[in-house]
């Protein structure tokens, strides 16, 4: 063994030497008497000793040995004397280190020898404790017996050797270990380090009395003690310490804990110490636990005594707790499962059911545990971070607050009798607690009738503990009633410590950067010691505040609850950290008090231990019952919340001086650590609004609060002290705020989101009328105030927030809403910014934002305060206001018509500041906005004065412009973009946009809904361009145009156009002129002045605008807008846009044309001019005749159609040069149409003439006189191309006689005029004609007028009056119309017959018409005069005449159709009955006999040819001849046939008289043809003859008759056919000859 070799000689002195023989000596004179065996040794000794010194080579262990044996001798004698000597020399020997293992052995020996006697058993512990304390020799087996030695001697019966014993096994066991611990610093001294020894487990599985193979000696010694240590308390038999008679458990558990304690070292570093404690200690512990465990002191007695073995013994229990609790601390990394386990025990231990000391020993050893804040985090990342074990500080924690609620239930309460305490009075004594006045109550708990006062308390972060030391009893103490609770709060208060420690940052110097946030590696442990934790310290310490009758022990307990939440903000645990904030809150309140939000978090009902979730459900329950302890400080009414329906009375609520102290430390947690609170800032704002509330503390100016209770509220009561301590407390809370500085931006977000919902959930509640905390509103207010140098971050937040409040219905809600805003704005603008404001556009733009968006809330008492602030800023801050005016400018103009009279009044008092004081100091950017508000005031409806005051105000505004025309013209040129754009204007002046701006408002102020601004705009604007255009670039006069005054015309003529036209009810007795008492009527005069003013413009800027490249556009949509007006059914306006169409005429006319391209454009100018002027014609006459819709019809009255028609010839003047057709066509088309219109009754006047003509109207008198100027223009510039175009429109109007213009759908309305009115066109058309035929006359061989078939026009123009004849209003109609036909057709047949083609249709048309009159549908009316019917025969005769003349010598040139037709037209007028209509059954119609004799001998004239008129027949033809013959035999016929058949029918009656004169006449015509036919020489076609033939029959006949008027003629036609009965051969010869 390493010791054996380890021991070298001793240089022992030759003194010692002699000495030790001197005692040799000394013994053997001792015992020479009595024991002379030992004398004998002793000299041997002593000679042995000699010679040792004279050969010093001799080892001295080997001497020392030998004379070792008369001393073991000695100790056998018994003799004490003796024995003390001979020990006194051993005890020499060994602490002169001569002894070696041998020696040692012997000694031991001799030593046991002297035990099992009994003989001085304190001098063998001290020579047992000098021979193992002087050197490291004895071991092994030796060192084994002295140890049993020393515990024999442990339990002799002598109490001194008892004690000495203890002390000594004690030293000697530590001794065994700390020799491991030099061994193994010798080991690693040693230059050849061993490698590191393979174990072999299983050599050590079983225990025995041989060390672990490989353990250096003094380890092995060590590893056999402590071996047999645990056999010995486990009550089995030892291995090493070989004679042990008897052991007690709770010595072996001390010397197991001491060695536990001391050399953990040799646990660690040997794997064979650490098995034995993982396998044995372990187990033994967990076995000896077993009845701790298993008992339950709440068990009836009788099942107690059934096990009387089980019940827990308090002196091994004590020491069992002590080792766990060493091993835990020490060997916690090596026995990770197994602490668990014991852990787990020592939490059971604090069940309910356990005895209290054993509850109490428990509360020690955890006391020791959570002052160490690495213990608590290795537990946490043990057990609770990991997902397959118990969650062991979780238990623990759950386990004390399960403890601390379990002491708080009364075991009283189960007999209510017992303990009767009336609500009204606190007990005088409660549980030994003095609770009367005057008397100051020792620091404890007290809840629901169970008192524990504080017994003990330790200094922060120490333990001591008093029952695990209490090492000499063995009866269980008697525990105080407080102990358990001074622990366990103590205990509770160090867990929080701990986690502070390891959690939270380390306190840093003020001035130096934060520590950094929690390491990312350690944030999941951080985080599980919160969520372990939390629940249960939460369901303790919230009984505590509750319980605490004194103030420090709430204030502690409230401190820490403080700590863990801001520990839980700073690893972002939101749950946690607002269950215990919402504690704080709690306490702060009274019990029971209503408020939802704080009952949202549970507070730690989900303990894991037993009993506890039943528990913790029952203390919730009875948490804040009244307690009477307290001291009631303020009384009060509760906030009204949600929860409460509204209109539920509640009752007044208490405040106590601990609700208080629980407000002031809500205020410190936010005040300190307000940057982790987050979303709990609701929670916390939420009960101080609360608070305040109760308190009556109300917001004043700035957002404080101050004390204004209402004298009206009879429940207020607060103490004097408190009443003094309101200021102190609305300090704190202003200070709170007033920190908010010191917060960072997400913080500050949180506290103002908190602070939004808070004010939102007021608002809520407002909504049902309910009285509103105005806290959150207030204090956003004083947010805001205190964060100004950042306000930029806050800003949008706070207000967006502040915005809504003020569109709250409740007027207290908006009333603080506005004064917050207008506040916050007035502050932040006065404020000195880093910046200043002047130049920070987007600050002040962000200032003023919210003040702008006051203007989309609709509440007049708001826009009243903040129009006020704007008043105000514009007094104290207008200068500064560089870029803020558009906002300011914007505010004043959002005031609309909606807002009342009051809002507009203060609006314009601040335009009017600005327009009168500002305008210097605005940007120019700012200028055309200003305009716009101004127009904005102009066109508000509520109060007319403002509205002209407005108009004033654009006076002032354009003044300004032109005074600072130059300054403007300069700065404007920086940045166009503020300004519009004026599109088709390019390159712009800015100074000249702002004027378009002007224009351009003034312009919409002139379509103004009412009429007096229209015309007070409408003035300024005309006059502000004559005024100042000559500022104006000529560029810009485009855009004035095209921008202003062009749409000005267009909004006035659409409004004008969608006027009412109901009369307008002036109210009062303002009475309206009747020209002006519709909407429509107004309008006509706004339009009026709009299109005279324009036309003004025109007159005086004429030269400007005639430089303009678009003049004649500009002119032509001008005219156009003169054509609308004139188009207008209001004859103010239509009149007076001729006027303004005449002036421009007027003054065109008088413009001196200077070059050519003026020319041309003058000419441009004249052919717009003229086609508006057609326009205008066309469009007022057309829809008069075409419309379909009668409602609205509107017809142009007379004065305006002669004014337009009356306008052509100075039109005319100046276009004549380029008249064309088409010009013509449509100037036609207009007097025809303006001739068409109807005259009405009322325009009468306009019927009278003008002229000399009596008969025409004036309008009729123009359009004459324009086709006359038309005439002679034609025929002087020998422009025929026109002249048919002339005639045409003569040829309408000349139809006006029988046809006047189909007014069909006014006659429904007007018919008592129309027949009168129409008369009115007879003389105009009348006089048409005669100016046709005198044209004719002139034109009749004008080429154009032949190939454009004039005559065939003329002739059907005249068809109608010709074949009315009788029906026409006057016979003068007629008359002319046959006369003009007559000299019409002299002048023209000739014309015809020369250019036969042209003329085709023609021919047709005369045909009908001669045929239509000479055989009129109507006959003369039956008053009609003999003379007059022979002149109207005359006239027809005069007819037939021109035919015979005319046309039938010259059949050859004219058509043969018209030729038949002329022959059936005399065929038919030849006859009688053609000329006669029966209209009466029994009146018969004067025959026109001349008129038939005339036809008849025309007919005959040309159909009997003979020798005199041979020349007549052209190219031999005679087929006119031919065919009068023909049809004359055929209509013979036809008549024959009729007069047979109408006498046969008539029987005796005779048939009317005219009807014999008319078969009478056809008779005698049948017998002078016969006869003519006869003279005329034969020819090849027969047709004549057969047809003469074929009458005969019918002749015989008529025989029948007895009628002398028919028998006669008949007789004579009879005769006649005598020759016919043979024809004459000689004549057919010669026919065939010929």
């Amino acid at each position: 063994m390493a010791f054996e070799n380890g021991i070298s000689n001793v240089e022992v002195s030759a003194a010692f030497i002699e000495t030790l023989q001197t005692d040799f000596k000394n013994l053997a004179g001792e015992s020479k008497k009595k024991y002379p065996v030992i004398k004998e040794s002793c000299e041997e000794a002593v000679i042995k000793l000699k010679s040792a010194l004279s050969t010093p080579q001799t080892s001295i262990f080997y001497v020392i040995n030998q004379v070792i044996y008369p001393l073991s001798q000695g100790c056998e004698t018994k003799d004490v004397k003796l024995i003390k000597f001979c020990l006194q020399i051993i005890q020499k020997l060994i602490t002169h280190q001569l002894i070696d293992q041998k020696g040692a052995l012997y000694i031991t020996d001799t030593l046991w020898t002297l035990m099992e006697s009994g003989i001085e058993e304190v001098k063998i512990l001290q020579s047992v404790t000098l021979l193992l304390t002087t050197n490291t020799v004895v071991h092994g087996d030796t060192l084994a017996r002295t140890l049993v030695l020393c515990f024999r001697l442990h339990f002799a019966k002598n109490s001194t050797t008892i004690n000495t014993a203890g002390a000594t096994v004690r030293q000697l066991v530590s001794l065994v270990f700390e020799r491991v611990v030099a061994e193994d610093e010798m080991l690693a001294k040693s230059e050849n380090t061993p490698t590191v020894r393979q174990i072999n487990m299983d050599d050590f599985k079983i225990p025995s009395g041989t060390p672990p193979k490989g353990l250096p000696p003094c380890a092995a010694d060590a590893y056999l003690l402590f071996q047999d240590l645990v056999q010995l308390v486990n009550a089995d038999q030892p291995y090493w310490l070989i004679g042990m008679t008897e052991m007690t458990r709770t010595f072996g558990l001390e010397l197991l804990e001491s060695v536990l304690t001391q050399f953990s070292i040799v646990f660690y570093k040997n794997a064979e110490f650490s098995f034995l404690l993982k396998e044995r200690v372990c187990a033994l512990v967990i076995k000896l636990f077993s009845p701790n465990i298993k008992y339950r002191s709440t068990l009836p007695s009788s099942v107690q005594q059934a096990t009387p073995f089980e019940k827990p013994y308090f002196p091994i229990s004590m020491r069992l707790l002590r080792v766990v609790s060493i091993l835990i601390q020490k060997y916690h990394s090596l026995l990770v499962t197994e602490c668990e386990i014991f852990l787990s025990l020592i939490v059971k231990f604090l069940d309910p059911d356990k005895p209290t000391w054993q509850r109490s020993l428990a509360l020690e050893v955890l006391h020791k545990m959570t002052i160490q804040p690495e213990l608590l985090n290795s537990f946490c990342k043990c057990y609770d971070l990991n997902k397959h074990t118990t969650s062991i500080f979780q238990d623990i924690v759950n386990s004390l607050g399960a403890y601390v609620q379990s002491l708080f239930v009364n075991p009283q309460l189960q007999i209510n009798n017992t303990m009767n305490i009336t609500q009204g009075q606190p007990p005088v004594f409660l549980g030994g607690l003095p609770a009367g006045p005057g008397v100051s109550p020792q620091p404890g708990f007290l809840l629901r009738g169970v008192w524990l006062p504080i017994v003990t308390t330790f200094p922060t972060g120490q333990t001591k503990s008093i029952y695990l030391e209490m090492l000499d009893k063995i009866e269980p103490p008697t525990i105080p009633d407080g102990y358990g609770i001074s622990i366990a709060y103590a205990s509770l208060l160090e867990i929080i410590r701990s986690l502070q420690i390891t959690i939270g940052p380390q306190h840093h110097v003020e001035g130096e950067s934060p520590p950094p946030r929690p390491k990312e590696i350690n944030k999941e442990l951080y985080c599980q010691l919160i969520k372990s934790s939390w629940c249960g310290l939460l369901a303790a310490l919230s009984p505590l505040i509750d319980a605490s009758t004194d103030e420090s022990i709430t204030e502690n307990v409230l401190k820490a609850i403080q700590t863990y939440a801001s520990l839980c903000g700073q690893l972002n645990l939101d749950t946690p950290r607002d269950a215990f904030i919402t504690a704080i809150c709690k306490s702060s309140l009274p019990p029971h008090y209503a408020l939802t939000v704080l009952n949202t978090i549970t507070s730690g009902s989900a303990l894991r231990t037993g009993h506890s979730q039943e528990l913790n459900a029952q203390l919730v329950a009875q948490y804040g019952e009244a307690d009477y302890r307290q001291q009631v400080v303020a009384v009060g009414t509760p906030l009204p919340t949600s929860s409460v329906p509204a209109g539920t009375q509640q009752g007044p609520v208490m405040l106590t001086s601990k609700n208080l102290q629980s407000m002031r430390a809500l205020l410190s947690l936010a005040h300190c650590h307000g940057s982790i609170l987050g979303s709990s800032w609701h929670l916390v704002l939420t009960t101080l609004q609360h608070l305040v509330w109760i308190l009556g503390l109300k917001p004043s100016t700035g957002g404080s609060l101050k004390a204004g209770r209402l004298t009206t509220d009879t429940n207020a009561v607060i103490t004097t002290s408190v009443m003094a301590d309101l200021p102190v407390l609305s300090q704190m809370l202003s200070r709170l705020f007033e920190s908010s500085q010191y917060l960072d931006d997400v913080a500050l977000h949180h506290l103002i989101n908190a602070l939004c919902k808070l004010s939102q959930e007021a608002m809520e509640l407002a909504y049902s009328n309910r009285e509103p905390s105005l806290f959150a509103v207030a204090k956003l207010l004083e947010t805001g105030l205190v964060n100004m140098p950042r306000i930029e971050v806050l800003w949008r937040p706070l207000t967006n927030h502040l915005l809504e409040v003020c569109r709250h219905p409740h007027i207290r809600m908006r009333e603080w809403g506005v004064e917050a805003i207008t506040y916050l704005v007035k502050s932040a603008l006065h404020y000195k910014h880093t910046v200043p404001l002047r130049d920070n556009q987007k600050l002040q733009t962000l200032l003023l934002g919210p003040l702008f968006e006051l203007s989309s809330v609709p509440h007049g008492d708001v826009r009243q305060r903040q129009l006020e602030c704007v008043l105000e800023i514009l007094h104290g801050a207008g200068e500064t206001l560089s870029h803020g005016w558009p906002l300011v400018l914007g505010i004043i103009g959002a005031v609309n018509d909606q807002h009342g009279e009051n809002l507009i009044r203060i609006a314009f008092q601040c335009l009017q500041l600005v327009i009168t004081d500002f305008l210097p100091v605005m940007p120019w950017r700012c200028l055309p906005l200003c305009v716009d508000t101004v127009s904005k005031f102009g066109s508000q409806t509520q109060e007319l004065n403002i509205s002209l005051t407005a108009v004033g105000l654009m006076w002032n505004i354009s003044d300004y412009f032109h005074q600072n025309q130059g300054k403007l013209s300069q700065t404007l040129t920086e940045d166009t973009t503020v300004l519009p754009d004026f599109p088709g204007t390019l390159n712009m002046p800015s100074f000249d946009k702002l004027w378009m701006c002007l224009y351009a408002r003034l312009g919409e102020l002139c379509v103004d809904t009412r009429p007096a601004v229209r015309k007070s705009a409408g003035q300024t604007l005309f006059s502000t361009i004559s005024a100042h255009g000559g500022l104006l670039k000529q560029s810009t006069w485009q855009a004035i145009l095209w921008q202003v005054l062009f749409p000005l015309l267009d909004k006035v003529r659409s409004l004008s156009n969608s006027a009412s036209s109901e009369k307008v009810d002036a109210g009062g007795n303002i009475l309206i002129h009747h020209t002006r008492n519709t909407a429509q009527k107004q309008w006509a005069e706004t339009q009026v002045l709009t299109l005279s003013g324009v036309a003004r413009v025109f007159n005086t800027k004429r030269q400007l605008l005639q430089a303009l490249g678009d003049f004649p556009r500009a002119w032509s949509i001008l005219l156009e807008f003169i054509e609308n007006a004139a188009l207008s059914k209001n004859n103010e306006v239509s009149i007076a846009a001729l006027k303004s169409f005449q002036e421009i005429l007027f003054l065109s006319k008088s413009q001196s044309v200077d070059n050519k391209s003026a020319v041309i454009e003058d000419r441009e100018i004249w052919s717009i001019a003229w086609k508006v002027w057609v326009k205008i014609g066309t469009e007022i006459t057309v829809p008069a005749l075409e419309t379909e819709s009668t409602n609205d019809l509107y017809c142009p009255s007379q004065t305006f159609l002669t004014a337009l028609v009356q306008i052509f010839p100075s039109v005319f003047q100046h276009i004549k040069s380029n008249f064309n057709l088409d010009d013509l066509k449509q100037l036609g088309t207009v007097l025809t149409n303006a001739v068409s219109v109807p005259v009405y009754g009322e325009t009468t006047p306009y019927i009278i003439s003008t002229s000399s003509d009596v008969s025409l109207t004036p309008l009729h008198d123009g359009v004459l006189h324009t086709m006359e100027l038309l005439q002679k223009e034609a025929l002087s510039r020998n422009n025929s191309k026109m002249i048919p175009e002339i005639f045409k429109r003569l040829l309408i109007f000349a139809k006006f006689t029988c046809s006047p213009p189909s007014t069909s759908k006014l006659e429904n309305k007007h018919n008592k005029v129309s027949d009168w009115v129409a008369m009115n066109y007879i003389p105009f058309g009348e006089k048409a004609m005669s100016m046709t035929v005198k044209l004719y006359d002139k034109t009749a061989e004008n080429p154009e007028v032949i190939s454009a078939n004039i005559l065939h026009g003329i002739v059907a123009a005249l068809h109608k009056p010709l074949a009315l004849k009788y029906n026409c209003y006057t016979n003068s109609i007629w008359k002319l119309a046959a006369n003009s036909l007559i000299t019409v057709l002299k002048t023209g047949l000739k014309v015809a017959r020369i250019h036969g083609n042209q003329f085709a249709a023609m021919w047709t048309e005369l045909a009908a018409t001669l045929n239509d009159f000479l055989f009129p549908s109507m006959c003369a009316p039956a008053d009609k005069g003999l003379d007059e019917m022979v002149t109207d025969e005359a006239t027809d005769c005069q007819l037939i005449e021109l035919l015979r003349t005319e046309v039938l010598p010259y059949s050859s040139q004219i058509p043969k159709e018209f030729i038949m037709q002329v022959v059936i037209l005399l065929n038919k007028g030849s006859i009688h009955s053609a000329t006669n209509v029966k209209t009466d059954i029994d009146s018969e119609l004067t025959l026109r006999e001349e008129f038939a004799k005339t036809c008849f001998e025309t007919l005959l004239q040309f159909s009997l040819i003979d020798g005199d008129n041979k020349a007549l027949v052209v190219n031999g033809d005679d087929l006119a001849g031919q065919l009068a013959v023909t049809s004359l035999l055929q209509r013979f016929q036809e008549v024959l046939e009729k007069y047979i058949e109408d006498e046969k029918l008539s029987g005796k009656c005779p048939l009317p008289r005219y009807r014999l004169s008319e078969i009478s006449f056809v008779l005698k015509a049948v017998t002078t043809l016969i006869i003519s036919m006869k003279k005329a020489p034969i020819r090849e076609d027969s047709t004549a003859w057969e047809h003469l033939i074929k009458l005969y029959p019918h002749l015989v006949e008529c025989t029948t008759t007895t009628s002398t008027q028919v028998s006669r003629p008949l007789k004579e036609a009879l005769l006649q056919f005598c020759d016919l009965l043979q024809p004459p051969m000689s004549n057919k010869a010669n026919g065939e000859k010929i």
